[in-house]
């Protein structure tokens, strides 16, 4: 493969939208409101944010190196960096092409629900304060076979497209002017919520932490979430990192990331927690949050109709950018590593993720009783992929870091060969993932395999 000829990002700010559009996602919007309500809240906050600094940002800051170092896709970056390409390293690579591809086969299903919420907002299909109307409605639309694969299928072709024009044109260009989009509509939904009657109680509930309520299953929780949220662990950020700059800061532009990317999910809960406790809601109310709980919040607000359209359409853009980061794993290898062609790979990739998605989209109508390890489908992918295949990879990336690649040359990579003055910053960051990080995620992957 010729080097010169490979796409990348070209500029800082395009590699930092980007990046942050991979971190971005429904697990913002979705997952961290959701995690936190059922996790009492300030408390689990402030674990998450330990986590993240801890674990999260030190692992996304040694993967994103070997991806510029090896300047290729996530199989191959290790044939690059790891010596005598032992088997097991290139493993790594293959995990996060099973995880991806594990991954788009049901957020895409969740992203196909979005979508068919931003109409159904806006043609006022789910305008009820009662929680158990909002709870039909989704009901019929996860049990309509044709709907939950054609909602699918518009999210594949949506994100499709994007990819197939690279990354400057694609990924960069599209992420340059979603996130600002994202923000903006947060800081809306964010003013409108804050003014509502009785919403100090739901601040209060995100910021005001009750330490009693941190026990060893909250803290495990935020452990997973965190590794989860920067997108390590699944080959995104080698993916990514092969098409940064050579003079990109790492460290700086991954505490950017995590920093942007943690004031979306705060955003996102102070949009959310202060209408919810507004108007007598249950925040412990888990994934249902967004999809039932949320419309009845927002019905019931002055200016609903157009509130609960811009939060689905916010929701929306959200999943683009995680999906254009995983999509791009797959595409990447199939394209660099076989030899396909840009738009080939990607078309591959689409179809592959189209076909493994049915029976996730259809776990709630036809493929609901085929049970594996008795999990449907859509479950099955979901635990084979956040409670297996990712920290996996995590582990085996701190353990390469850590105990193979060495501080000198992590120290060499990080520093741009000298340029940056960072050694005390890569020195910690380096004890981090040899013994802090691969510790926790063991953690994280024993408890997800319920052995711990």
């Amino acid at each position: 493969m010729n080097q010169t000829s490979r796409d990348g990002f070209t500029s800082s700010f395009g590699v930092l939208v980007a990046t942050l559009g991979s971190a971005v996602g429904l697990g913002n919007i979705w997952k961290f409101p959701s995690l936190t309500g059922a996790n009492g809240g300030a408390g689990f906050l402030l674990v998450y944010l330990l986590a993240t600094l801890l674990v999260g940002l030190p692992v996304m800051i040694v993967e994103t190196m070997l991806g510029r170092a090896a300047r290729a896709n996530a199989v191959s970056a290790f044939d690059r960096v790891a010596p005598r390409r032992q088997w097991w390293w290139k493993s790594i690579g293959w995990m996060g092409f099973a995880a991806a591809l594990l991954i788009l086969a049901f957020y895409s299903e969740v992203a196909g629900w979005v979508y068919a919420y931003v109409f159904k907002a806006m043609a006022g299909q789910i305008a009820t304060t009662d929680r158990q109307v909002a709870g039909a409605v989704f009901a019929e639309l996860v049990a309509n076979p044709l709907s939950s694969l054609l909602w699918q299928w518009v999210v594949l072709a949506v994100t499709g497209s994007i990819i197939m024009f690279g990354v400057a044109r694609g990924i960069e260009a599209v992420t340059r002017r979603l996130m600002p989009l994202l923000f903006i509509l947060l800081l809306v939904l964010c003013a409108r919520s804050l003014t509502l009657p009785g919403a100090s109680a739901g601040l209060s509930f995100l910021f005001s932490p009750d330490l009693a309520k941190i026990t060893p299953a909250v803290v495990l929780t935020a452990l997973g979430l965190a590794f989860f949220k920067l997108s390590i662990g699944m080959g995104c950020m080698l993916t990514y990192g092969s098409y940064f700059r050579d003079n990109q800061n790492i460290p700086l532009t991954a505490t950017r990331v995590m920093f942007a990317d943690l004031s979306v999910s705060l955003l996102a809960g102070m949009a959310i927690f202060p209408a919810v406790f507004a108007f007598g809601f249950e925040p412990a109310a888990g994934p249902s949050l967004v999809f039932m709980t949320i419309p009845a919040v927002f019905t019931a607000m002055p200016g609903g109709t157009l509130f609960m359209t811009l939060f689905f359409i916010l929701t929306a853009i959200a999943s683009v950018g995680a999906m254009l980061s995983l999509l791009e794993v797959p595409v990447a290898i199939l394209s660099e590593r076989f030899g396909l062609g840009r738009k080939r790979a990607s078309l591959t990739t689409i179809a592959a993720v189209a076909a493994l998605g049915v029976p996730a989209a259809l776990s709630s109508s036809l493929t609901s009783d085929l049970k594996v390890l008795a999990m449907n489908p859509f479950d099955l992918f979901d635990f084979l992929s956040s409670n297996v295949l990712l920290p996996l990879g995590g582990i085996m990336v701190c353990l390469f870091v850590g105990w193979v690649y060495g501080l000198p040359e992590m120290a060499r990579q990080l520093s741009n060969d000298g340029a940056l003055r960072n050694q005390r910053l890569v020195s910690v960051v380096f004890l981090l993932v040899r013994f802090v990080a691969p510790l926790s995620i063991a953690a994280v992957l024993l408890h997800g395999l319920k052995l711990f």
